[in-house]
């Protein structure tokens, strides 16, 4: 009984924790949704191929969007004329360095900046690699067929009122709470079982070196599939086992790539695109996790 006790105490704190910061991000999220559009950023995308990576890395900044629902709006940037190597830069960090994902690290790791910093650093160096390489790559912008070809309505009219616009802002973001809640309740209970049932020393065992464990935590975050928002509160009771680069390994390969955002990816995007991609973030993460 004290077994399952454990278990059940591990699991309502994970979620406790997590569950505010989630609320902000579906709100915010929802707020971009209605009243940002996608030709705004469009618009002022440099010509620069350099410029554009650096833009395409660095708006992720101001899009609190979880990785959950990134892809579509990814969808809808490049259908508008964006150019590959900045769209998925911008797919890359958005859910890892908006104000929202940040500031929950901070809480999660008792209020220290440094896990912020490697976090936010980490995200930004592989992304910008990712452009840059996108950019010689790939000339296209890779979408299936069946996707470029879907006719998009707009999700924002001129002749819209501004109570209109709001209640679907609400409504988009109770869609989007339930959407990414049932992912973030999954993963803290398998956490949670982790931590119950799996032996400290059996983890220790499997991340013996700095390499092996970084291996670990990035399946670990591909297999729990947690959202942004609240990943960070699950890899701070990792602590304990294992080192920094493998907690930024976990941090920041999550977001990047998990088991949902991977199938919406498959569904969007060419296959051949999508495990190049894949195979490109988890070399670049890897390697940074172990420069850390």
């Amino acid at each position: 009984m004290s077994t399952f006790l454990q278990l059940n105490t591990i699991f309502i704190s994970i979620l406790i924790e997590a569950f505010p910061f989630v609320l902000i991000g579906v709100f915010v999220a929802g707020f971009i949704q209605m009243f940002v559009s996608e030709e705004m950023i469009a618009k002022v995308v440099p010509k620069n191929r350099f410029l554009a990576v650096l833009y395409g890395t660095l708006i992720g900044a101001l899009f609190p969007a979880c990785e959950c629902g990134i892809v579509p709006i990814v969808r809808r940037l490049l259908l508008k004329g964006v150019p590959l190597h900045t769209a998925i830069p911008f797919m890359l960090t958005g859910p890892i360095i908006n104000p929202v994902v940040l500031f929950s690290t901070y809480i999660a790791f008792g209020n220290q900046w440094d896990m912020v910093l490697y976090r936010g650093g980490l995200s930004l160096v592989v992304a910008l690699l990712i452009g840059i390489l996108l950019s010689y790559q790939f000339k296209g912008n890779e979408l299936l067929k069946k996707a470029a070809h879907t006719h998009t309505h707009s999700h924002q009219s001129a002749s819209q009122t501004f109570l209109k616009k709001f209640i679907d802002m609400l409504r988009h973001a109770v869609d989007e709470f339930f959407s990414v809640g049932k992912y973030l309740i999954i993963g803290a209970f398998i956490a949670a079982s982790m931590q119950t049932f799996l032996k400290t020393s059996t983890l220790i065992e499997l991340g013996q070196t700095e390499a092996t464990s970084s291996l670990v935590m990035m399946g670990l975050a591909y297999i729990l599939s947690l959202c942004s928002e609240a990943d960070a509160f699950v890899a701070s009771s990792f602590r304990g086992t294992f080192s920094t680069g493998a907690l930024v390994a976990f941090l920041v390969f999550g977001p990047m790539v998990d088991i949902k955002n991977m199938l919406m990816m498959l569904s969007v995007f060419n296959k051949r695109f999508v495990f190049s991609l894949i195979g490109s973030i988890a070399l670049f993460v890897f390697l940074g996790s172990l420069l850390l």
